[in-house]
This record gives C-alpha cells, sequence and structure tokens, in this order.
C-alpha cells in the first residue's frame, strides 16, 4: 500500500483556501458538495462516507465500546486524530451535539493536511491558543462555507429576522458552523457570536435526551468504522486474524459479530 499523499502537505501558514480545496479534491468534493442534500445530517453522512473512502478510518462512539454506562463528555473532548502514512484515524464523540460533529470531522481532517496528531475540545467553539489548532479551525470553515460564496449572499441575508439560520439552509450546515464562519469572517462580532452560543447550548440542554439508542447493527459502522471492520472481516476470512482477535478488536462476539458481519457487506467474502 502507498502513503496517502496528503497527510502533512499541508503548512501552517498557507493560503486556508488552498488547502480546503485540497481536502475537497482528496475526497472527491466540489465547492458546492452539499448542496444536493435535503438536511445538514445527510451531508454529515456524506462526508464521514467520502473520508472513509480517502483511506482513512472514521470512528464515532458516544460510550466506551459497547459499554452504556461509561459515556464520553463532550465537556472533555470532542474528538481526536492520530496521523499516520498509511491507517491515520479519525474520532469524533458521538456524545456531542450532531451540529457540531461536522466541524469536528472538518477541523480533524485539516490535521492531517498538517500532519499533527491532536485532541480537540474547542471550547466555546473557539481554537485553543496553538497555531495550529487556529489554522485547523480556518481551514474547517472555509472548506464548510467558502468565503467567496458567503460573502456574496451575506448583504441579502443580513437584514433577515435569523440570518445564521439562512446562512445554515444555504450552505446545508448546521447553524452552529454557520454563525463560527460568520465570526472568523468579521460578519459578526464575538459578542454576537458569544450571544448566539449562549442561547445555542440553552437550547441543546432543553432538547429531550435521545434514549433510543438507534439500530445497534447499524451504529456498529459508526463505532467501530466501516473501514477497519471489512479489513478485519477479509484477515479473518483469510485466516490471517483469529475470530478470538476480531471479537476483542470489534467488541462483538459470537452470533453478534456474525449477524454485523452478514449486514456488513463484505464484496462477496464468506467467513
Amino acid at each position: 500500500q502507498e502513503p496517502l499523499w496528503f497527510v502533512g502537505s499541508a503548512q501552517v501558514g498557507e493560503s486556508p483556501r488552498k488547502i480546503a480545496m485540497n481536502m475537497r479534491l482528496v475526497l472527491g468534493f466540489d465547492e458546492d458538495w452539499a448542496a444536493s442534500h435535503t438536511t445538514w445530517s445527510e451531508a454529515l453522512r456524506t462526508l464521514r462516507a467520502a473520508i472513509d473512502e480517502a483511506g482513512i478510518l472514521v470512528v464515532t462512539n458516544g460510550i466506551v465500546g459497547n459499554n452504556t454506562h461509561r459515556r464520553l463528555s463532550p465537556d472533555e473532548f470532542r474528538g481526536f486524530v492520530l496521523v499516520d502514512d498509511y491507517a491515520p484515524l479519525l474520532f469524533v464523540n458521538g456524545r456531542d451535539a450532531k451540529a457540531a460533529q461536522m466541524f469536528t470531522l472538518a477541523h480533524e481532517l485539516a490535521h492531517l493536511f498538517f500532519g499533527k496528531s491532536a485532541a480537540f475540545d474547542l471550547r466555546g467553539m473557539h481554537p485553543a491558543d496553538d497555531p495550529v489548532e487556529q489554522a485547523c479551525n480556518t481551514v474547517a470553515a472555509e472548506f464548510l462555507v467558502s468565503e467567496g460564496k458567503l460573502r456574496s449572499i451575506w448583504p441579502s441575508v443580513r437584514e433577515e429576522a435569523d440570518p445564521l439560520q439562512r446562512i445554515a439552509q444555504e450552505f446545508k450546515v448546521s447553524v452552529l458552523v454557520a454563525a463560527r464562519r460568520a465570526l472568523d469572517l468579521s460578519l459578526i462580532t464575538r459578542d454576537e457570536f458569544r450571544d448566539f452560543y449562549d442561547r445555542y447550548l440553552d437550547n441543546e440542554h432543553r432538547k429531550p435526551e435521545d434514549r433510543t439508542g438507534g439500530n445497534f447493527y447499524a451504529n456498529q459502522d459508526n463505532r467501530v468504522g466501516r473501514r477497519f471492520a471489512l479489513e478485519i472481516v477479509n484477515s479473518v476470512a483469510e485466516g490471517r486474524l483469529l475470530y478470538t482477535e476480531a471479537y476483542e478488536l470489534t467488541g462483538l462476539y459470537g452470533a453478534t459479530f456474525e449477524e454485523y458481519v452478514s449486514r456488513l457487506g463484505t464484496g462477496g467474502v464468506q467467513l
């Protein structure tokens, strides 16, 4: 396997627009990639799948393994990235608000381009006092909402009752990302952003917690990482990995592992 050319290809101080353009190139996106999706959540799924297809391991989980009693707090971290030339990994805290996860993914992807591993918390949607963190923040914002397009529509939306929501709808991103981008481009002040963010958090805290858990097997693609899961399945089928090792790596055992494999779709691989 050849190393991934884009890992470590960017330097702090380079044009964020250029780096964001290269990120889209790697993922096969154009500048309006999210416009074809009805909602930002659909765009998030597309982004996650494209990152996986580019050769990057993507994992989203809000608990330790499958232990629902050990939750991962967004107050401690939103995600992290482990840089590697062959198998880089992006981890997103699934307990975080869905609206924040897209920005986390874009931020972590930027870290790969800079070749710097890091944990990511982004308290108050402001980056840490670190040049790399600040660069990743700027690149992620440009990747999700291009400066040129936002400036072109700003005169027509700024007089609306909720301009940030209008931006979110236009770019198929969360209102949180829209507000962050408006702040980056000085379209709104830091005080205005802080007021918005306080209201946003208040609204999030008022929402009832989702206790449905979703579909267990569908969630495993996010929790294990689809690319990683397929590699495990192929390794077992080829005799390079024992079942006991596959169980330990996935946290799935016996019939549960077999059922997940059947739902995964392995391109004809039979266990």
